[in-house]
């Protein structure tokens, strides 16, 4: 009886070695000197450094009156729960809030359509402060991002997944959402009396 010859499934590619003739020398790769670790020498890690206006508790901007930069969702998302903006804003805060609208998010807002002319309405609102962009395109995420990095003062109001996502990496910057049919604030001090959920 014979032998029987199994197949072979999946033949690797062959490698050429690097000490190989038929390299040249200028594309032999480099061996590195491997260094033993000693465990007793001190680690050094890179970490990135925020000024201390970044924190809530050196944070002096962000008191009340308090100014609520707010997204397009949030206001479509307000409608649907039937709030007033602004009168549960303070209810959420327990203080003034002065609500600001930028040029991006109003744009937005109207290339919606008709769809969404209650929260185009609402959105020219005298109570609203309108901040005027200077950047090119009128994507309001970024421009939102921008804005609440450059400035410590704002809470960012939205209800995004994403936008709040990017605005969680910024320290310093507390979000306001809704649940339940009301306001609620996210990584707000305790040292303003704003209530903590």
């Amino acid at each position: 009886m014979g032998k029987q010859k199994t197949k072979k499934f999946a033949a690797m590619k062959r490698m050429i070695n690097l000490r190989d003739h038929r390299i040249k020398e200028k594309d032999r790769a480099k061996q590195k000197d491997k260094k033993k670790k000693d465990p007793s020498e001190v680690k050094e890690r890179e970490v990135t450094k925020y000024p201390s206006c970044m924190f809530f508790q050196y944070n002096t901007q962000l008191g009340p009156p308090y100014h609520i930069l707010v997204d397009t969702n949030f206001i479509n998302f307000s409608i649907k729960a039937k709030l007033d903006i602004v009168q549960s804003m303070m209810d959420c805060l327990y203080a003034k809030c002065i609500p600001y609208i930028t040029d991006c998010v109003m744009a937005e807002i109207e290339k919606l359509g008709m769809k969404y002319r209650v929260a185009l309405r609402i959105a020219k609102d005298p109570r609203f402060e309108r901040l005027p962009c200077a950047h090119k395109g009128t994507y309001a995420d970024d421009c939102l991002v921008q804005r609440v990095t450059q400035h410590k003062c704002y809470i960012l109001a939205t209800v995004d997944r994403d936008l709040k996502r990017r605005v969680r990496k910024i320290p310093g910057v507390p979000i306001m959402y809704i649940s339940n049919h009301r306001y609620n604030i996210e990584r707000m001090p305790d040292d303003y009396g704003a209530p903590r959920f």
